[in-house]
């Protein structure tokens, strides 16, 4: 019992996975940011922009001829409902999200490059000679002697 539990430690410490820890609780958060954009800053702007239409009450009732004014109102009435706008809502916050993501990662992957970058080649080292400059020179070095 003792090495299972040291063995799960050993799991719940290892990096990847407070790594991944750390990222759902910052999504959870961000997710929460994203919501309040799309809801309380970009879709009253495309309503105002598509003649005040609310999206998130945007549904067709399948179960009656009664004509309910918001979504709420045909689902506290027990209604069967199509409600086509809460899609379009979740869509554009999930291309919102999306795209937020994508611009973090392309800068973070700005920064790795960044890292990665060799350092500048010191000046290579001369050359060494050839055999046959050494020879030369050997046949030079004899010649005097």
């Amino acid at each position: 019992m003792a090495n299972f539990i040291q063995e799960f430690k050993d799991f719940a410490m290892r990096g990847n996975v407070m790594d991944m820890a750390v990222g759902v609780i910052i999504g959870g958060a961000f997710g929460k940011i994203v919501t309040s954009l799309v809801n309380d800053v970009l879709m009253p702007v495309i309503s105002l922009a598509t003649g005040g239409i609310d999206f998130t009450n945007l549904f067709v009732n399948l179960s009656d001829d009664v004509k309910y004014n918001t979504i709420a109102e045909a689902q506290e009435a027990g209604a069967s409902v199509f409600a086509y706008g809460t899609f379009i809502q979740n869509v554009v916050d999930f291309l919102i999200v999306a795209f937020c993501i994508f611009l973090m990662l392309k800068g973070i992957n700005k920064l790795n490059r960044k890292k990665e970058e060799p350092a500048p080649e010191e000046p290579a080292a001369p050359a060494a000679p050839t055999q046959e400059e050494l020879l030369t020179e050997i046949r030079d070095l004899l010649a005097k002697k």
